[in-house]
């Protein structure tokens, strides 16, 4: 024991290193702060250096321990409250790669969750590090947690644009919060009751972004049995609304009982009820739904409860809702076709998924990494040449500037008609509607109102940025009062 003197410069290492611990695994200034840490390394050398923190904070903590745990008996409680955040942070690097490693081998496997051989190491250091039983277990199984998050985001968004940043970014926030002090002092068991709206064009990847949430939730870790209390493969579900017709998507949704209707001839068991109580349900194309079914769906979120068709009995839904369209709900809205309090009782969080004509936009080199993504995948490995083959048929015949209409999906396909046939012919667009002579003319005769003027910019920006957060940015406001703008301004 070296000494027992927490210093000033202690004290700002340990809170900056508590903002790190507690931040957000994707924020823009994430490796900035992590430098401030760690002498001599530049931001762009950490980010591939994910050990590099690790290595100083053992030594920064050492004069404080005692045994492997916090000297209770020569430092203040606010002192120890400060140092915690480092003793976690040492435990979870130590166990990173067995949960990885457990990922792995999860997600392949359907059924019963795997055993965990080494969960009783990862607890016994965290008791070691002066937790109780109860908040070690639950670190342990918030550890889990974060590397499922880590792994399934950066997996479900690939790609090197800013917009793709913002997008983990708010991904991650989406699942642990933007400050995980809130999150780990009570949210965790609290997730179910934050509802997500995904906001994005078809093919943009609105499903595999839902599927990273649901499968990126708190699960509890069961130290009797020595297993988590559920499969992260079995924790998401999606059902799409627009494949239903409106007889039939109660009972897709609710299920229904034997002879509840004609051609009811058995039981049957609805999305809300197949969901895992630690997963989460995403409801696609849910701008499609009729009135009475988001009267129902609008229940169902207030009171985590719902009925079966043809039954009586009420059944808890305990799992997380998110929502997806591509539809433009504000119109709907304004129409009378999507309730109002149906939307606000989705929007705890709406994210917006940018097009690929606007991260290819911001870098030029995300489709050259996003074909290498998919050359791969498809083969089964990293094949230079194919990715060659691609790019080269992608030069030849897509006219500058190509809009990429069909989004990521569009993309995946045209790699394959490549690979098959050796070039992508795209069909001739429509040239985009562009209002702004329209709007040049009107706004020199003076015929617009301050909301229409607003409205018929922000409609013309978005066509052509393909973004409400770009749209914001440029016209200083916030991202809801740009959608609105943009939503409404159409010029005659």
């Amino acid at each position: 024991m070296a000494h027992t003197r927490f210093t000033e410069a202690d004290r700002t290492f340990f809170a900056t290193l508590a903002n790190i611990v507690y931040g957000n695994a994707f924020a823009a200034d994430r490796m900035q702060v992590i430098a401030r840490l760690v002498p001599g390394r530049r931001p762009e050398e950490l980010a591939n250096d994910p050990e590099a923190l690790a290595r100083v904070v053992m030594p920064q903590l050492e004069p404080f321990l005692r045994t492997g745990g916090i000297q209770a008996s020569t430092l203040s409680e606010a002192v120890r409250r400060l140092l915690e955040p480092a003793f976690l942070y040492v435990c979870y690097q130590r166990a990173v790669p067995q949960l990885d490693a457990l990922i792995e081998r999860q997600a392949g496997k359907s059924g019963e969750p795997l055993p965990v051989a080494f969960a009783e190491d990862v607890v016994g250091d965290l008791m070691r590090s002066g937790f109780g039983e109860e908040r070690a277990l639950r670190y342990f199984a918030l550890y889990y947690q974060l590397r499922r998050g880590f792994y399934f985001i950066r997996q479900a968004l690939a790609g090197r644009s800013e917009s793709m940043r913002r997008l983990r970014e708010a991904l991650w926030n989406n699942v642990f919060t933007h400050d995980m002090r809130g999150f780990e002092a009570a949210l965790w068991s609290r997730m179910e009751d934050f509802s997500t709206l995904l906001l994005g064009e078809t093919g943009t990847g609105k499903t595999s972004i839902a599927a990273a949430i649901g499968r990126s939730g708190f699960i509890p870790f069961d130290r009797a049995r020595r297993r988590f209390a559920a499969n992260f493969t079995e924790t998401f579900i999606a059902i799409n609304l627009s494949q239903y017709p409106e007889t039939l998507i109660e009972s897709e949704l609710f299920g229904h009982r034997k002879g509840a209707f004609s051609g009811a001839i058995d039981h049957h068991e609805g999305v809300f009820e197949r969901c895992n109580a630690h997963g989460a349900l995403f409801l696609d194309e849910i701008g499609e739904v009729a009135t009475p079914v988001q009267i129902k769906l609008l229940q169902v979120l207030q009171e985590r409860s719902f009925t079966v068709v043809g039954g009586r009995e009420k059944k808890r839904f305990a799992g997380r809702v998110i929502a997806a369209t591509n539809r433009p709900l504000g119109a709907l809205r304004r129409e009378g076709r999507f309730r109002n309090d149906f939307f606000y009782r989705l929007c705890s969080d709406v994210i917006e998924v940018p097009p690929l004509r606007q991260r290819v936009a911001e870098s030029p080199e995300e489709l050259e990494h996003l074909v290498r993504l998919l050359v791969a995948r498809i083969a089964g490995a990293e094949v230079p040449e194919l990715v060659a083959r691609v790019l080269e048929a992608f030069e030849a015949s897509l006219p500058p500037g190509y809009p990429w209409p069909g989004n990521v999906r569009e993309l995946e396909q045209a790699v394959r008609r490549i690979l098959l046939t050796g070039r992508y012919a795209v069909e001739a667009l429509p040239a985009p509607a562009d209002d702004s002579e329209a709007l040049a003319r009107k706004l020199g005769a003076g015929e617009l109102t301050a909301d229409e003027l607003l409205g018929a910019y922000g409609a013309l920006l978005h066509r052509r940025l393909g973004s409400y957060a770009e749209v914001a940015r440029r016209l200083g406001v916030d991202v809801r009062t740009a959608r609105k703008y943009a939503e409404s301004g159409k010029l005659s």
